[in-house]
């Protein structure tokens, strides 16, 4: 057991002996939560509130769709944020799937990527290209990590004091 921590250091554990959580997570939880990102920038500018989102999704559908896929990244961001040693059964049992949500939450966002690209003929076929591009590299990130693969294992217990 011991031999998959060889190569960390004492720094790359938090205070429950768990290794710190995978940057792979916050890379993939950044973007499947853009659309939230885009909707914060826009309520803090004060000139143009809705101009931001406007040049962004240049169709109310398309940014509707992406705070719905986000949601499921909001529900994997909750599971961090309770996932502690007093926490309760289903923060638990949701944090071993939280890997298959967050590809669920890339998928389905490169779905609506794909209705946005031949139903309202919004997105560029490059623009298309890139994002799924960016998808696949989250989504082989997802699967490649070990150090992600080790906390998705690992969950905080009590330390004797």
């Amino acid at each position: 057991m011991g031999h998959k921590y060889s190569q960390y250091s004492v720094e790359d554990f938090d205070k429950f002996d768990c290794l710190k959580l995978s940057k792979s997570i916050y890379l993939v939880l950044l973007f499947v939560l853009r659309g939230y990102l885009v909707w914060l920038m826009s309520v803090t500018n004060m000139q143009d509130r809705v101009g931001i989102i406007q040049w962004l999704y240049p169709q109310t559908a398309l940014f509707y769709l992406s705070l719905i896929s986000g949601t499921v990244g909001l529900f994997v961001v909750l599971v961090i944020s309770l996932r502690r040693p007093e926490a309760k059964n289903w923060v638990r049992v949701s944090w071993s799937y939280c890997r298959g949500l967050l590809i669920f939450a890339l998928a389905f966002d490169f779905i609506v990527s794909l209705l946005g690209f031949f139903y309202w003929q919004l997105l560029s076929v490059s623009w298309l290209v890139m994002q799924g591009s960016v998808i696949a590299v989250l989504i082989y990130f997802c699967f490649r990590s070990k150090r992600m693969a080790i906390n998705l294992q690992e969950f905080p217990e009590k330390l004797p004091e």
